[in-house]
């Protein structure tokens, strides 16, 4: 029940994350709210591989976000990450793939039984 009870804390983190985008116009102020997830996150449980997919997310995100903004892809009204994209954006991507992967452990671990350290 205790990881049933973690996963919907990461899932309503994202949906929270993804809510206050269209009511926060303010990009820096968006950007700190979401550095307090992550480090809420963090501070309440520090796995292994954390801060690899902390870094996969965030860096992964401004590549990608890059190409496709400069082939045409995509585009956005906000720029205020190399005048590109929105500065939150890196920031929420990393804490959906640190989401991911620990709900990816906790059903993993619930499914074979195994105990994960």
């Amino acid at each position: 029940m205790k990881d049933y009870i973690r996963i919907t804390f990461y899932g309503v983190g994202i949906l929270i994350m993804l809510a206050l985008v269209p009511s926060v116009t303010n990009d820096y102020l968006l950007t700190a709210v979401y550095v307090a997830f992550i480090a809420l996150a963090l501070i309440s449980k520090k796995e292994r591989a954390d801060y690899l997919f902390l870094a996969l997310g965030f860096f992964g995100v401004i590549l990608g976000e890059y190409f496709f903004v400069r082939t045409g892809v995509e585009t956005f009204n906000r720029n205020t990450l190399f005048g590109i994209m929105p500065l939150w954006l890196p920031f929420l991507w990393a804490f959906v793939f640190l989401s991911m992967k620990r709900i990816f452990w906790l059903l993993v671990k619930d499914y074979w039984h195994i105990q994960l350290k």
